[in-house]
């Protein structure tokens, strides 16, 4: 596995000091840069990818929370900060680890091989079949489901939720993230409110799609044509 490709930004030199220090003592980690400016750390961060960005989440200009809603896509991410009002929020965020300063070295080697491990694993999901499986996260907790158990996706706002034959799951996630993150395994959009795998449909009509185990799900006028492409 290629090394961790980190940049860290904190306002406080000190703290960023503290990082290199730390992360010069583990194995198969890069730290590519450290930022005390958090609107060039977005630049930077916006024509680089790297797999773990460690924020500072107090920062002038832009907070942590901010500059990680900014990039074009989605790195692992731990906060270390002296604040801890923002836990819960940093967790909606799927963050890999909340750290309170001051931190010693153990328990944010401990945060880095939590975050290697993530990666290793969202990559072995990566190169395993399409049809295999799906990763989410729900409650907090990293789920696996095989992808012909997902029956539907149904959005209620900010939240989705996956139905499987024996269990629905809760998701902080907005129907069209799903859509964008899902699509290339043949999920479609059916209406406003619903997704399903193309291959779970047998047949459809003006107000509805009916799936082969039998349950019947409102068809969107705009949505019309995706369906139709599947018996093209």
């Amino acid at each position: 596995m290629a090394n961790l490709t980190i940049v860290s930004v904190d306002d406080e030199y000190p703290a960023l000091q503290l990082i290199q220090k730390y992360c010069g003592q583990m194995e198969d980690v890069d730290l590519l840069k450290i930022f005390q400016n958090p609107e060039e750390a977005l630049d930077y961060l916006k024509e680089n990818r790297v797999d773990l960005v460690i924020l500072d989440i107090n920062m002038p200009y832009i907070n942590g929370i901010e500059l990680l809603h900014q990039l074009p896509y989605k790195p692992l991410c731990i906060f270390l900060t002296l604040e801890t009002q923002y836990a819960v929020k940093a967790f909606e965020l799927d963050v890999v680890h909340y750290l309170v300063k001051p931190v010693d070295f153990e328990t944010f080697r401990k945060a880095i091989n939590k975050a290697k491990d993530f990666l290793q694993f969202k990559n072995s999901a990566e190169h395993q079949k399409k049809e295999d499986f799906i990763m989410f996260k729900s409650n907090y907790v990293m789920h696996k489901v095989l992808l012909n158990d997902v029956r539907w996706v149904q959005g209620f706002g900010e939240y989705i939720i996956l139905v499987t034959p024996l269990k629905k799951y809760m998701i902080l996630e907005r129907m069209s993230n799903f859509e964008e993150k899902f699509q290339n395994l043949g999920f479609i959009r059916i209406h406003k409110s619903y997704i399903v795998l193309s291959s779970h449909i047998s047949s459809y009509d003006t107000a509805h799609v009916h799936l082969k185990d039998g349950e019947k799900l409102p068809l969107g006028r705009t949505y019309k044509s995706f369906v139709k492409k599947v018996f093209e």
